[in-house]
C-alpha cells in the first residue's frame, strides 16, 4: 500500500490488485454521530442526494456514467463514515475518480429532487420498521448509548426527513465534507504515480481544508464503557411472528488492547462458523432458533457487542437460560489448550477467506486509514491473536459478560 497527503489535507491510498477489476472511492469522516440536534438522518439523506445532480451533471448523467461501461457506483452511510465508491474495469479509473469527486464536492442538492427523494427515504424507514430483525439492532443501541450521539439510528425519522431543505444539506456538507476529513482510495493494477497525478488534477480547484472540526460529541463509553446507561431487561410489543432478542453492552475502544480478546471471544461464541457455541447450543442441540449470532461493531472510541436470536415467544426464557449458560462457561472455565488451538486455527482461516473479498477488503483499509492513518493487515491481526492466552480470554469474558452490566431487549410478538 502506498500513501500520500495533498496540501489541502486529502489523503490518498493505493493498493495493488491482481485482477483487471479496480475500485476507487472517497471515505468521509462524517456519519450520523456528527449530526447536530435536528439533523438526525441528514448524513444518510446527503448520501442519497449526491446522486441527484451536480453543478454540471443531472441525475441521469450520474447514474449512466459508470453503468454505460459496465461499472457500478455505490454509497453507504454509517455512524462514523459516509463512503462513495465504484467498481469498474481498470481502464476506466479516471472516469470513476472524476465522477466521484464531482458528486462529493459539487452536488447541488436541488430542492425538487430532495422533495422526491425524501419519500423514497421515508419508504426505506417504513420498510426498516417492518423488519424487526434489523430494527432491533438500532433500538438496542438507542438503549446502550442513551443520550449520546451514537444512540440515534442512521435513517432518522420521517418527520425530520420531510423537513430538510437544500440549505440544510449544503450547511451539513460544508461543515463536514472537508478534504482533510477524507481519504481517496484506489484498489487496482495501476501505477501509483499515475494515480497521484490524476488526483492532483482533481483537487487543484478545491478549497484548502480546515482542521478545526473535531467530532461534536464523543461516546459516553470512551472512559467509562462499563457504565451501560440502560442495563437490565426491556421489552417492546411488536406485531411479529416470533420474538426477537438482543443481549449485550458497550465495549472497548480501538486503542484498548482488550479488544482483540473480545473479538476472539465473539467468534467463539457466535461468529460466522456453524460450529459456534451458540449455534450448537440453541439450534443444533435444541432446535429452538433458525438464526443466532454474536456481533462486534467497532467505533473509534467504543464498540457494541451483542447477541441476537429469534425464536417462538414461549421459548424466550429457555433460550435466555441457554445463552446465559454459554456466557458463564466462558467466564468460569478457561479454554483448554486443545480448544484454544482449534479456535485460533478457525479464526485465522476466516480472516484469510474474508481478505479474498476485494471490495470488503479495500473498504476496510480505507476505513482504518481514515480514522487511524494506518491499516493492520491479515498478518498483523493474526500476530495480535496469537498473543492472546486462554487466561486473557477468561479475564475479558468476566468483564464483558457479567450479567449485571448487560442490556437485554426483547421484541414480543
Amino acid at each position: 500500500m502506498r500513501t500520500y497527503r495533498f496540501e489541502n489535507g486529502l489523503r490518498l491510498i493505493q493498493i495493488p490488485s491482481p485482477t483487471n477489476v479496480a475500485y476507487c472511492g472517497i471515505s468521509i469522516d462524517a456519519g450520523t454521530r456528527d449530526e447536530e440536534a435536528g439533523e438526525e438522518g441528514m448524513a444518510h439523506f446527503c448520501e442519497h442526494m449526491m446522486f441527484k445532480g451536480t453543478e454540471k451533471r443531472k441525475a441521469w448523467h450520474i447514474i449512466n456514467r459508470m453503468e454505460s461501461v459496465g461499472g457500478d457506483l455505490n454509497a453507504y452511510t454509517n455512524k462514523e463514515e459516509t463512503v462513495v465508491y465504484a467498481a469498474f474495469m481498470k481502464e476506466h479509473l479516471e472516469r470513476a475518480a472524476e465522477l466521484i469527486f464531482d458528486i462529493v464536492f459539487h452536488s447541488t442538492y436541488p430542492q425538487h429532487e430532495m422533495d422526491k427523494e425524501c419519500e423514497v427515504i421515508v419508504d426505506e424507514i417504513e420498510s426498516y420498521n417492518d423488519s424487526p430483525a434489523d430494527l432491533i439492532f438500532d433500538r438496542f443501541e438507542d438503549l446502550i448509548y442513551e443520550g449520546n450521539c451514537l444512540g440515534h439510528d442512521i435513517l432518522g425519522t420521517a418527520e425530520n426527513v420531510r423537513r430538510f431543505k437544500t440549505e440544510d444539506a449544503l450547511r451539513f456538507v460544508k461543515r463536514l465534507y472537508r478534504p482533510e476529513k477524507m481519504v481517496f482510495f484506489v484498489f487496482g493494477d495501476v501505477k501509483f504515480e499515475r494515480v497521484q497525478k490524476m488526483v492532483e488534477r482533481l483537487v487543484k480547484r478545491l478549497e484548502k481544508g480546515r482542521t478545526d472540526f473535531p467530532r461534536k460529541q464523543e461516546s459516553a463509553a470512551k472512559t467509562e464503557w462499563l457504565r451501560t446507561p440502560r442495563a437490565g431487561m426491556f421489552t417492546e410489543n411488536r406485531s411479529t411472528h416470533q420474538a426477537h432478542v438482543m443481549i449485550g453492552r458497550a465495549g472497548y475502544g480501538s486503542k484498548d488492547d482488550r479488544r482483540i480478546a473480545l473479538y476472539f471471544l465473539n467468534n467463539i461464541l457466535g461468529g460466522p462458523g456453524m460450529n459456534s457455541r451458540l449455534n450448537i447450543a440453541l439450534r443444533e442441540h435444541k432446535g429452538l432458533v433458525y438464526t443466532v449470532e454474536s456481533s462486534l461493531t467497532n467505533y473509534t472510541d467504543t464498540s457494541t457487542w451483542a447477541i441476537y436470536f429469534g425464536c417462538d415467544e414461549e421459548d424466550v426464557e429457555k433460550c435466555l437460560k441457554i445463552v446465559r449458560g454459554e456466557l458463564d462457561r466462558l467466564m468460569n472455565e478457561p479454554l483448554s489448550e486443545r480448544q484454544f488451538g482449534a479456535a485460533l486455527k478457525q479464526i485465522k482461516g476466516q480472516i484469510g477467506v474474508a481478505c479474498d473479498n476485494f471490495e470488503n477488503y479495500v473498504l476496510d483499509v480505507a476505513k482504518a486509514y481514515l480514522h487511524y492513518n494506518k491499516f493492520e493487515g491479515m498478518k498483523d491481526t493474526i500476530e495480535h491473536l496469537e498473543k492472546v492466552t486462554p487466561q486473557r480470554l477468561q479475564e475479558v469474558a468476566r468483564e464483558m459478560f457479567d450479567e449485571e452490566g448487560l442490556t437485554t431487549l426483547i421484541f414480543n410478538s
